[in-house]
């Protein structure tokens, strides 16, 4: 498919590896998703190296997705993804376009989305969602999120591109990274006084790696219930269904990207079952930022500060096990308060802020 005689637009096959020929042009797409975010951050500290992202491509059986590239005179300029759940019912399309900057306004973005809208609506899953990262400067125009919480600015070039193809803003998350070390003695403080409000029954467990096989059940449990209960405001979401054959997928995800998985779980010790948990991602260069994935903890369990004793817990594990990492990156929704103010009393602060879209039909 073409736009004219100098931009090809196509599918990128996914190597299986990225020691194989063919997974040069995988890296180069990567190359391009790092400039495009590099650019609208301001900072590299969201990159990722190809052999990171390719097993997030890879597991289509969980996380169905297609990949799509702009070409100009063969060099790849732009990127589209195609992504959907697996679940029955599940009516929503997940989409993302990306142009580099110089080879914007060119209708190559146009060209991509709705070539995705296309497929999107004939899966039978027309209602589309775009997550994007924007700019956010201190002066101009604002979109509000309708949660009532967040903004972004009406000047930012995506927010532009979105709102005129006819998507609607439905939340904002906030970008959050923390500088390392923390100082050990305010850990320490912040863990006593978080584990005298839990009391005697919880207890922090933790584990590097892949899923320890007692804690199977426990994490199968936690993970399903992380999509059903992270605010979405008024995005249509369908809750993942998870059991310990996806959790293994899960797991085998780690093999080959050169990342190390953190967990920390806060065990309930009257019944032996984990109540929560938070994870930290370590990349294969420890002077590159750490990624803060899921932190849960159970709605009947929750009131004891243990989103508190999680998340310190693992930065102290973190700063053990890896004393040279620089800087911890999150997303929270704007309107998680209770997280946000976890986040903050450790010392996260905000870097970025990513606008949740959706078009319905």
């Amino acid at each position: 498919m073409s736009t004219d005689t100098t931009i090809v637009i196509d599918e990128l096959e996914i190597p299986a590896s990225m020691d194989e020929p063919g997974a040069a042009d995988f890296a180069e797409m990567v190359e391009v998703r790092n400039a495009i975010e590099t650019q609208i951050m301001g900072t590299d500290v969201l990159n990722y190296s190809a052999r990171e992202l390719l097993p997030v491509y890879l597991v289509q059986e969980d996380e169905p997705n297609r990949l799509f590239v702009a070409r100009v005179d063969g060099r790849i300029v732009g990127r589209a993804i195609l992504a959907w759940q697996t679940e029955e019912g599940a009516s929503a399309s997940w989409v993302s376009v990306e142009v580099l900057p110089q080879y914007r306004r060119r209708g190559i973005g146009t060209v991509l989305l709705d070539h995705l809208t296309t497929l999107a609506l004939a899966s039978g899953r027309p209602t589309l969602q775009a997550e994007a990262i924007h700019t956010r400067p201190a002066t101009g125009e604002r979109v509000d999120s309708p949660t009532g919480f967040g903004w972004v600015s009406a000047d930012d070039p995506g927010v532009r591109f979105l709102l005129r193809h006819g998507y609607r803003l439905e939340q904002v998350a906030r970008i959050s990274a923390l500088p390392l070390p923390v100082d050990p003695a305010v850990l320490a403080a912040q863990r006593a006084t978080a584990q005298a409000a839990a009391g005697d029954d919880y207890r922090i467990v933790g584990w590097t790696g892949t899923t320890p096989p007692e804690r199977v059940d426990d994490l199968v449990t936690l993970k399903t219930h992380m999509s059903a209960d992270i605010p979405s405001a008024g995005l249509e979401i369908t809750d993942e269904r998870w059991d310990a054959a996806r959790l293994a997928r899960w797991d085998g995800q780690l093999a080959g990207s050169g990342r190390e998985r953190l967990t920390v779980a806060a065990e309930h010790v009257p019944t032996g079952r984990l109540a929560g948990h938070n994870e930290l991602y370590l990349p294969a260069d420890r002077s590159r930022p750490v990624v803060q994935e899921d932190t849960l903890v159970l709605s009947e369990h929750r009131g004891h500060r243990l989103g508190m004793l999680l998340k310190v817990a693992n930065l102290q594990r973190l700063a053990e096990l890896s004393p040279s990492s620089t800087l911890v990156t999150t997303f929270n929704a704007e309107e998680n308060r209770h997280m946000l103010d976890v986040n903050e009393a450790v010392g996260f602060t905000p870097i970025g802020y990513e606008g949740c879209w959706q078009l319905t039909p």
